[in-house]
């Protein structure tokens, strides 16, 4: 999203690429114009990319690298850093943890968790809120959304538990279509052997127990073994270390876990209702 805002508030990352493909390029003698014929790109994104009016793409890392000749692979290594300088303010703290951790307990209420989202469903949710954002800053954010699904096939294997509320599930983002993929591909992640899906349904408080009453919660482990607690709402959050508040949290968790649909019985309920957007 090329803005001349983007300029005084872009990221480390951004701003040490766009000198670095600056200086190859001023090296190798070409102009904007021409880097942008080899890499496919136009000589205005060359320009906005250099000045941090707009931040690489990982097309256009990987396309820099190709024309500009990067032995040392400098622009393929900086495509995570560059990304995470695309993620909201409050969310590159934690995206940081996430990227890296051992396990993740997660507690969705509203709409699917962005580890498990699809591109149709993240685009319909991030371009359908309020206010509303530019098409390009759209785009941005989604990307950033789908390569966090990188930690789903990453190695050393991540062990990921999530309960989302039934209401998630029967809630349309989108389009009856996008929902059915959506659904569907729900149903794939819960089939991985590394991850627990559960389904919390309507119907768990009768009888006056409803232990997700407090909102959705992430519970993290680092590779240190720390357990750390991370909560969002209304644009703002929140990284909480503290053992005892964490151990609140987690028993809160596993409370909500024995409420829950079993795995099958949740995977049952995903297929038939992904059945119905038919």
């Amino acid at each position: 999203m090329a803005r001349a805002e983007n300029k005084v508030t872009a990221g480390n990352a951004t701003r040490l690429v766009a000198h670095i493909a600056r200086m190859m390029r001023l090296q190798k003698g070409m102009t904007q114009e021409q880097v942008g014929i080899e890499t496919g790109f136009s000589a205005a994104a060359i320009s906005a990319m250099e000045t941090c009016a707009q931040p690489a793409s990982d097309q256009m890392l990987v396309a820099l690298g190709r024309v500009l000749g990067d032995e040392l692979g400098i622009f393929e290594q900086a495509r995570e850093y560059v990304r995470l300088d695309k993620y909201p303010a409050q969310f590159k703290n934690y995206v940081l943890l996430e990227q890296k951790a051992v396990g993740l307990s997660l507690y969705a209420t509203l709409v699917v968790h962005g580890l498990f989202q699809t591109e149709a469903y993240a685009r319909a949710l991030i371009g359908g809120g309020y206010p509303p954002l530019p098409e390009e800053r759209v785009e941005e954010l989604v990307e950033a959304r789908l390569a966090r699904k990188a930690l789903l096939e990453r190695k050393p294997v991540a062990l990921i538990e999530v309960i989302l509320e039934e209401s998630v599930l029967r809630r349309t983002i989108g389009s009856q279509e996008v929902m059915r993929d959506q659904l569907s591909h729900l149903a794939e992640c819960g089939r991985r052997r590394n991850v627990t899906l559960q389904v919390l349904p309507l119907d768990c408080g009768l009888g006056g127990e409803y232990a997700g009453g407090h909102g959705a919660m992430t519970l993290l482990e680092t590779p240190e073994h720390d357990r750390l607690l991370y909560l969002e709402a209304q644009e703002e959050s929140l990284v909480v270390s503290d053992p005892t508040k964490v151990s609140t949290y987690t028993q809160r968790y596993a409370k909500i876990r024995s409420q829950a649909l079993g795995p099958r019985e949740a995977l049952g309920l995903i297929e038939r209702l992904a059945g119905e957007q038919e």
